[in-house]
């Protein structure tokens, strides 16, 4: 555990140092460029993340994996030894409008599982981060899931909008969790909404659709802080293909 608390404190500093380009950027309008998929874009300042994290984190790691969203995931291998798995921004479409829900979300693997995550707002100054074994924080403080039950709770969710054959099912299965609950939520970042429900903020979170840079991180945020991540049929998720991910507060059941 130690190793991974020293790990941690050095990933976290490199993903503050590249919070600064997000919070530097300037003209984003004319440095967007589509990518396969409705409404779906990458910006320069994206490209500029990634480089920066790539640079940094495999120096730190030496021989390491790197799988992040704007590669080629098909030709990394993360099953073996260590690995990143990183999202520049999360949250591209709001860091192109100004809505200040974007985040950098960097994991460290070992054998194909997370073993360390950071999630770093740097609109709000949140520095989400946990280590297996060594519990979550939030800016350094310890943060829990909620002890609320469904029924008092708040559903995050995703509308997976990149698989539009998957809207119908996301908008069912939304109104099937909010029917028994107080009320929903969408920030537009995935792995924010996930960590919002780590430290408590709302009780269950789904998306039928995410990449392993989505909630690599966040996933053992989630599980330090008591919670659970699985897919929305309760199965455990891997982190090496795109899947159905469903994060719920520990009172919290999967309606199956």
């Amino acid at each position: 555990m130690d190793h991974y608390e020293k790990q941690l404190q050095a990933i976290t500093e490199i993903v503050h140092d590249c919070g600064k380009i997000m919070l530097r950027a300037t003209d984003i309008d004319r440095k967007i460029h589509a990518k396969e998929g409705r409404g779906n874009f990458v910006t320069e300042y994206d490209c500029a993340v990634q480089a920066a994290l790539r640079e940094r984190l495999l120096a730190l790691v030496p021989g390491a994996a790197f799988l992040a969203e704007e590669d080629d995931a098909d030709k990394c291998d993360i099953h073996t030894g260590y690995s990143f798995i990183v999202d520049p921004i999360d949250g591209t479409a709001n860091f192109t409008r100004g809505y200040k829900m974007s985040c950098i979300s960097v994991a460290l693997a070992k054998d194909g599982y997370p073993v360390a995550g950071v999630v770093y707002n740097p609109y709000t100054d949140e520095t989400f981060t946990a280590c297996k074994g060594g519990g979550a924080c939030l800016n350094g403080e310890p943060i829990r899931v909620s002890d609320r039950d469904l029924a008092q709770g708040i559903v995050m969710f995703g509308t997976a909008p990149y698989s539009t054959e998957l809207s119908q099912k996301s908008f069912e299965t939304a109104f099937r969790y909010f029917s028994r609950a107080q009320d929903l939520r969408r920030s537009g970042s995935a792995a924010y909404d996930m960590c919002c429900l780590a430290c408590g903020r709302a009780e269950f979170f789904f998306e039928w659709i995410l990449c392993p840079w989505d909630y690599a991180a966040a996933s053992v945020i989630i599980e330090e802080a008591g919670g659970f991540v699985s897919d929305l049929a309760g199965n455990p998720v891997s982190f090496d293909h795109r899947q159905p991910v469903a994060a719920r507060a520990a009172k919290v059941e999967l309606l199956l």
